[in-house]
């Protein structure tokens, strides 16, 4: 019996659009770190990211070993685990008419798991007690982002995650992180954050990005397609 393979994926994008990568991390059955490879994507998004480093992983590794694929986007999840077939059938439009955003990445994501045994588990991010691999794979991104270069390697030279941040509540100012501030004109559906918060992609917005509503709550203006 061939013993599934786990790994993990992740995607960075400095700005939100900005400078963005991909990564993935493949460790062996026991979770235990084997490889990992990061590519640089130049100006682009987090879901872009995302989504090209689970399309790269699946590229990587054998489609006839079974394989658990760890990440924290729920928005890469969700598209090819719940609203692909739905794309599909509707001839690549969403529920609210719109073109699906990504197609092609989706497109070819979807030909890379015809056929293969492949489950998909969320971890969430950046959290002390989180996933070791999803850690590597993001500091990986992380790290090919800023300097827009190609890196990989093996066990013996992973990245290095930093210390993940405390979340203890802040004391003085007690707004909510994700209160927009209007800086467009009347009527302008797209705001800029006054504080930094985290969109329903599990990835997170800095002061100043650009953010609209992504279904009952803010996030990035290319996210609100994927919940219309």
């Amino acid at each position: 019996m061939v013993e599934r393979v786990i790994a993990a994926c992740d995607g960075a994008a400095k700005g939100n659009p900005g400078p963005a990568a991909w990564a993935y991390v493949v460790a062996d059955s026991a979770g235990a770190p084997q490889r990992w490879q990061a590519g640089p994507l130049g100006h682009s998004t987090n879901n872009v990211g995302e989504l090209t480093a689970l399309r790269e992983l699946l590229a990587a590794t054998d489609p006839a070993v079974p394989l658990e694929v760890r990440l924290d986007s729920t928005y890469t999840r969700d598209a090819v685990t719940k609203w692909l077939v739905a794309w599909k059938r509707n001839g690549w439009k969403t529920a609210a008419g719109k073109p699906v955003a990504n197609r092609e990445l989706i497109q070819e994501i979807d030909a890379h798991l015809e056929g293969r045994d492949v489950t998909f588990v969320y971890v969430p991010a950046h959290r002390v007690d989180g996933d070791p691999l999803n850690a590597i794979a993001d500091k990986a991104a992380s790290d090919a982002a800023r300097t827009q270069e190609a890196a990989g390697g093996t066990a013996a030279d992973l990245p290095v995650p930093a210390p993940a941040p405390s979340t203890a509540p802040r004391t003085g100012r007690t707004s909510s992180p994700s209160t927009p501030k209007r800086t467009s004109s009347a009527g302008s559906r797209t705001l800029s954050a006054r504080y930094p918060g985290t969109c329903p992609c599990t990835r997170p917005y800095a002061k100043g990005d650009k953010i609209t509503k992504v279904g009952s709550t803010w996030g990035h203006p290319e996210c609100a397609g994927a919940h219309a």
